[in-house]
């Protein structure tokens, strides 16, 4: 199981990358700019349910991008705290940029 972060939006070469790398037994969080792949009815949004991996959001990252009222809801907001207990959870992690 790998935790993979992801901060790249859709079109992006690294968005694009993680998922091809994705398995269905990964973790993915979306923060910074990734978190514009969440947007309901987006090819991105489309492209994560796909993968088949639980998909997490960093709340604060959606907050600042003011994109929390459009998010698909079938992806998990989450904090800091969270996160942390995502790394301890995952041997490895994979970050994209």
């Amino acid at each position: 199981m790998v935790l993979h972060t992801l901060n790249a939006a859709p079109g992006s070469t690294a968005f694009s990358d993680c998922l091809r790398l994705l398995k269905q037994s990964d973790i993915l969080l979306l923060l910074g700019d990734g978190t514009y792949a969440a947007l309901k009815g987006t090819d991105g949004c489309s492209e994560l349910k796909n993968s088949g991996a639980e998909i997490h959001l960093l709340e604060p990252d959606a907050r600042a991008a003011g994109i929390v009222d459009r998010l698909d809801m079938q992806f998990k907001l989450v904090d800091f705290d969270t996160f942390a207990a995502l790394s301890e959870r995952c041997p490895t992690q994979q970050a994209w940029y």
